[in-house]
């Protein structure tokens, strides 16, 4: 499989992404003792990160299709470790939280760039090869982003702990900065509003609409099982530390050898039966959650992981070859999309711990993947 700077570079920003997106997710038991606040105060970290996201993404695809992509890609690497260092400095949740809504400001030019880049960049039969690499790279960002953290938050302390990611942040930047070529087949758009335009027309698409939907499940679903099986599993009698937490994440890097070939997946059984046999699995992992040895939730959470980056690799790939123009503000409303269902992850996940616990959360994971199915099965293509 080929793999050159161009593939390097977008899977290194696609790391740098989400290793701050997820830097306090395994860290949330350790960080509400420390503040002394619940899990559903302390969720608030994830949810100011995500629904910042939720806002700027699509209005940063209209500016990439104006202003070009390498250039903003590499600016906001460069730029987000500002807040991610200040993240060493807070005192109180509300401050965290800020500082976690502006990191989350500038999250957008990374990801939803590149993943326009790509469609831009390489041949429509490549596009999901390469999709596959970019999201292997955020499978690794995630899971450097809690279990790195975890890690040192045991052994340092957590302000540390942000720390070292800012100095993670500015290394991958200064990687992208050398190793990824300005765009080549990039044509920028007639101007802001044009590009507005083009982005109002793809709410009529509706492969894009339900493609949209489904970013919306997956990253709910993500947000909901990763987030509250680390208050599960801190808890009696498991009382994991924050390391152990960390560790959990280790599932996600069993998906970075599957993404890529996803592309076969998709020419050998078709996108909507592949995606529905993907779907069928995840179900079959949020079930084993339930279980009460680790073994077995360590089980489930990995093929929750692997069937959940398999179906952001399909979606995200079918994207870039459904919108035919402003592919980057494509790419930010699914990313808006994708990041409101984060938020609405966690702080529908809270609810669900608050009120019934664990089984609650697991069964609102269920409800949601049976929704992605049955948008699949309706309204993707044959």
């Amino acid at each position: 499989m080929a793999f050159d700077t161009r593939s390097l570079a977008v899977a290194t920003a696609g790391f740098c992404a989400f290793v701050n997106l997820y830097t306090p997710q395994a860290l949330l038991p350790a960080l509400a003792r420390d503040f002394g606040v619940g899990a559903g105060d302390i969720s608030w970290l994830m949810t100011a990160g995500t629904g910042a996201i939720a806002l700027t993404a699509p209005f940063t695809g209209v500016l990439a299709d104006v202003a070009g992509r390498k250039r903003l890609i590499t600016a906001a690497m460069f730029a987000i470790a500002v807040p991610t260092l200040l993240m060493t400095l807070v005192t109180s949740v509300p401050a965290f939280v800020f500082w976690r809504f502006v990191q989350g400001l500038l999250l957008p030019p990374i990801f939803t760039v590149a993943v326009a880049y790509i469609g831009d960049e390489w041949p429509p039969a490549d596009v999901p090869r390469v999709a596959g690499l970019y999201i292997s790279g955020t499978s690794v960002g995630g899971f450097c982003g809690r279990f790195i953290p975890g890690m040192l938050t045991d052994l340092i302390g957590w302000r540390a702990a942000f720390g070292v990611v800012a100095l993670l942040t500015l290394l991958a930047a200064l990687i992208v900065a050398a190793t990824l070529p300005r765009e080549r087949h990039f044509v920028r758009s007639g101007g802001i509003l044009a590009s507005l335009a083009q982005m109002l027309r793809h709410f009529r698409d509706r492969q894009l609409l339900a493609t949209y939907a489904i970013g919306f499940g997956v990253l709910f679903n993500f947000i909901a099982t990763f987030t509250y099986v680390s208050f599960h599993l801190a808890a009696p009698p498991y009382l994991f530390s924050p390391t152990l937490l960390g560790a959990l994440f280790l599932t996600y890097l069993v998906s970075s050898p599957i993404v890529p070939w996803v592309g076969r997946a998709i020419a050998l059984f078709g996108r909507r039966p592949f995606v529905l046999g993907v779907v069928a699995l995840w179900i079959v992992g949020a079930l084993l959650l339930l279980a009460r040895p680790v073994s077995t939730i360590m089980a489930g959470l990995t093929l929750c992981a692997v069937c959940g980056m398999v179906c952001q690799a399909v979606s995200t790939g079918y994207v870039t070859l459904t919108a035919k123009e402003g592919r980057s503000s494509a790419v930010g409303l699914y990313a808006t999309a994708y990041y409101v269902g984060g938020s609405a992850g966690a702080f529908l996940g809270g609810l669900a711990w608050t009120f019934y616990g664990w089984y609650g959360c697991v069964a609102m994971i269920i409800a949601m993947q049976v929704f992605i199915a049955t948008i699949v099965a309706a309204a993707w293509g044959r």
